[in-house]
């Protein structure tokens, strides 16, 4: 509760209205305690909230975006992703297992500085994930290559 609390808070603090349709985006968020895609929300919204229409839901994270309380992330060819804003990081994605893990943000911060320095470019850090091959995988192809 203190999460969805937290969520409802920064939303007044934003400048946002209060409506039940952004409280059961945000509780289906903070439920879902894990990155979610809007098809994913609509389900777990309407199971409480059967009224609530899907261009409801698309409307309302949008507007929770431009408000600072939720982000969404691309991590990789698939749809884009949600989740709160209440824990910055960033994300790496293993292109072999699909693996989603979280990072911290500051890991990047060098990157940001230098694309603003060298090129005058403000990077969206957050929204965008770094593709790579996880540690398990790594290790599974060194044991294949190495037999």
């Amino acid at each position: 509760m203190e999460r969805m609390d937290a969520a409802i808070q920064n939303l007044r603090l934003s400048g946002g209205r209060i409506t039940h349709a952004r409280k059961s985006v945000l509780q289906a968020l903070v439920t879902a305690r894990t990155h979610v895609t809007a098809e994913d929300l609509l389900n777990l919204v309407q199971a409480d909230s059967p009224e609530i229409h899907v261009s409801t839901v698309y409307r309302t994270l949008d507007a929770l975006e431009k408000l600072g309380v939720v982000d969404h992330v691309h991590l990789g060819h698939g749809r884009a992703v949600y989740h709160l804003t209440d824990n910055a990081h960033q994300h790496i994605v293993c292109e072999r297992c699909s693996s989603v893990e979280e990072v911290p943000s500051r890991l990047f911060t060098r990157l940001g500085k230098d694309l603003m320095d060298n090129y005058h470019f403000k990077v969206r850090m957050n929204h965008f994930a770094v593709i790579g091959t996880c540690r398990k995988c790594l290790k599974e192809t060194e044991r294949t290559t190495s037999n």
